[in-house]
């Protein structure tokens, strides 16, 4: 069994890169943003961005910094299949990640400028938002020293393999394929 967990700023495919390897690798998928969701919905709370970030410091404020992706791991460790769960966003995550075995950390990213429009052509809830307050949520979100709270750049430096996106999905498959050549899938 492999685990790929995933990591990169917002709208950088993240998405697209699951979704292929769950197509043609047969990968099973979970999601932070799925977690976060479920459980702001069960809470008849609003589901954006800052919602999403905010219940996801607190759980780790409470629960210890790598209560989320623990809580996912858990779940695709029992299936005993191969897996890929997005997204990391701790240091302390990937810390925690890293004495597993089977720990693969991929880094997808893309410039800041063709992120937001792929978000604004995704159109979910935590996009409607103009360029202004996207740059202002990826600062919140690229560095910080709290190890509860997200570090995406740091993460990224600490990845096995990095994506880079700035191109059309047939380049990205390429991509894709040349880093399952190289883990072996």
């Amino acid at each position: 069994m492999k685990i790929i967990w995933i990591t990169g700023p917002a709208a950088a495919g993240k998405w697209t890169v699951v979704d292929y390897l769950v197509n043609k690798c047969w990968f099973l998928h979970y999601s932070v943003s799925w977690y976060l969701t479920e459980i702001l919905e069960n809470e008849w709370k609003e589901v954006n961005r800052d919602t999403m970030r905010y219940l996801a410091d607190s759980l780790r404020a409470e629960h210890g910094s790598s209560y989320i992706v623990w809580e996912l791991y858990k779940k695709a460790s029992v299936v005993w299949e191969n897996a890929i769960i997005e997204s990391i966003r701790t240091v302390w995550e990937v810390e925690l990640l890293k004495k597993q075995s089977n720990f693969i950390l991929l880094s997808v990213d893309a410039d800041q400028k063709v992120r937001y429009e792929r978000a604004l052509q995704r159109n979910s809830a935590k996009d409607h938002i103009d360029f202004d307050t996207f740059k202002k949520q990826e600062a919140l979100e690229a560095s910080n020293e709290d190890i509860n709270k997200w570090n995406i750049l740091a993460c990224q430096k600490l990845a096995d393999y990095t994506l880079d996106n700035n191109s059309d999905s047939s380049t990205l498959y390429k991509k894709i394929d040349e880093m399952i050549e190289w883990l072996s899938l």
